[in-house]
């Protein structure tokens, strides 16, 4: 009698404990409806901070800038499918200047430049411009064709010789002073003085490297 009391008494407390357990879980699923769904959804995005990868068949990534600026295929071209950097174009006041009278030729003056310390420049492959007194004369060509640029920097000098005088007349304008400019857009030329001059129809040389190639020959 007592064994089946006994008996009965786990089979109730077993259908309690297996119904409370069903009970608990239709209230959890009625509470948290969507709650699997939402899970799996949170599971799948990115943590904060972190950034998607880029998809191998994604777009390549933007170049940095070169360390040269941009300035690929600048400069001036050197016939030989490159190009060579060029630097500031002299200024007259870039430049210690100097002068001393030659009796070659006639008689000329030469002309000498020196980039001033801690200045590198260079002076175009164009005439330098000469001009005589109040008037501003100006001397011609002595050459044919117009020379190469000449970098300046150190103990680098550039000679031009001027002749001023080409003509065989006792005419002419005595001077004793030359003014030297980089061409005819720089804005501080130099006064040089010469000594006495007679000028008419002068003429000057491209700027050289060696003295002996600025002989300024009629």
């Amino acid at each position: 009698m007592f064994g089946n009391r006994n008996r009965r008494k786990a089979l109730l407390v077993s259908a309690a404990l297996v119904g409370g357990a069903l009970l608990m879980t239709a209230c959890q699923d009625t509470d948290g409806s969507g709650g699997g769904d939402a899970g799996a959804a949170q599971s799948g995005s990115p943590s904060a901070g972190s950034e998607p990868s880029a998809s191998a068949d994604g777009p390549a990534a933007t170049p940095s800038a070169s360390a040269s600026g941009g300035r690929e295929g600048s400069g001036a071209d050197t016939g030989a499918g490159e190009r060579e950097q060029v630097g500031q174009v002299c200024g007259a006041n870039d430049l210690s200047w100097s002068t001393r009278s030659e009796s070659q030729a006639g008689g000329y003056i030469l002309v000498m430049a020196k980039a001033k310390s801690g200045i590198t420049c260079v002076l175009p492959a164009a005439l330098p411009t000469i001009a005589f007194g109040s008037d501003g004369t100006e001397a011609g060509p002595a050459e044919q064709s117009v020379g190469k640029a000449i970098t300046l920097s150190g103990g680098t000098t550039a000679y031009a010789g001027v002749n001023p005088k080409t003509t065989n007349t006792d005419w002419g304008k005595e001077l004793d002073s030359i003014i030297v400019a980089i061409g005819n857009d720089d804005a501080n030329p130099v006064s040089l003085k010469v000594g006495t001059i007679n000028v008419d129809k002068p003429v000057v040389t491209n700027w050289h490297t060696a003295p002996k190639d600025a002989v300024p020959f009629s």
